[in-house]
């Protein structure tokens, strides 16, 4: 029964991985609580709002929080994109507010042109981390012939065209317009793979200088070793200087997204995949020797209870 007990609990070990985030950012974890402790430095304002808000609270909120149209929705618990929506009209307001059941965060928009995934990691018994993957986020755009309206023009996509219905749920109402010729259309504003982003491999731009900045800006965080930043920046430039804003800090449940890859080789990706899984052990157990807990195998089942609790109230 000993033996049972220590294998249930060493089974959530993923939990120790990232002591300064609910349940190490495997699943489940909070935005908003990750959000209050990054520096403002890093951070696009960001405050955390109850589903049922009525729209003039909603519209106080900006206010009071001096945010702007366009601005991102996004819940506070969510995965793959899910109900991310950057908002641009009050229409747009209107049905986010009528169809979202969770809390939800309200986020400045930030229109810096490079989007990347940064993974980083560090031991917890060494001084300095590294980056070991980034992913250049290439938004789903068409370019206009005159003639076709975007929707046409997705439909001849063959990254598209598998979700076009999706899509359309969530960019309605640019489907019906006509572009000009050679006019450019981001039809996709947020950076999600299962919404037609494309991730390009961006190792190329891993260096000395890269090191460096995001090892400083994963220490400001609290007990934070393995994950990935998902950031805006106006340059690479501005990047490698520490001038970036973080859309979402990713905990062990996070991908090194530069895997996806259009053509990269899948024997690559596993390999790539296991030295990160193999990254996570060891980080977890030097800080479970460090007298970090694991989840025990209670708070594991209950975690996945509350889980399908959520899923069920989301929907």
């Amino acid at each position: 029964v000993s033996w049972l007990m220590i294998k249930a609990r060493s089974f959530f070990f993923f939990s120790a991985s990232n002591p300064g985030i609910e349940n190490g950012g495997m699943l489940g974890e909070s935005k908003m609580k990750i959000f209050d402790l990054i520096p403002d430095r890093y951070k696009p304002k960001t405050t955390l709002l109850e589903p049922g808000i009525q729209l003039l609270d909603f519209n106080l909120t900006l206010k009071k929080e001096e945010i702007s149209y366009p601005f991102i929705l996004k819940p506070d618990i969510g995965e793959r994109g899910w109900m991310v929506k950057k908002i641009s009209n009050q229409s747009q307001l209107q049905s986010y507010l009528s169809e979202i059941k969770v809390p939800f965060l309200l986020q400045d928009y930030i229109d810096w042109p490079i989007e990347l995934g940064v993974f980083y990691y560090r031991l917890p018994n060494e001084e300095n981390g590294k980056v070991t993957s980034i992913v250049v986020k290439e938004m789903l755009t068409v370019i206009g012939d005159g003639e076709s309206s975007v929707e046409k023009l997705l439909a001849r996509n063959a990254r598209s065209v598998i979700t076009l219905k999706e899509i359309k749920k969530t960019s309605g109402e640019t489907f019906s317009y006509i572009p000009e010729v050679g006019e450019e259309v981001e039809v996709v504003p947020i950076g999600n793979h299962c919404r037609g982003t494309t991730f390009l491999n961006g190792n190329h731009l891993i260096n000395d200088k890269i090191h460096e900045t995001f090892d400083i800006a994963a220490k400001t965080y609290p007990e934070f070793y393995f994950g990935r930043f998902d950031i805006r920046c106006e340059s690479i430039q501005e990047l490698e200087k520490g001038n970036f804003s973080i859309l979402e800090l990713n905990g062990c449940g996070a991908e090194p997204g530069h895997i996806y890859q259009p053509g990269y080789s899948l024997i690559q990706a596993y390999r790539d995949l296991i030295f990160h899984l193999n990254l996570m052990y060891v980080i977890a157990r030097q800080n479970h020797k460090n007298g970090v807990p694991y989840m025990t195998f209670k708070e594991g089942v209950g975690l996945i209870k509350f889980l399908r609790h959520y899923n069920r109230t989301k929907e």
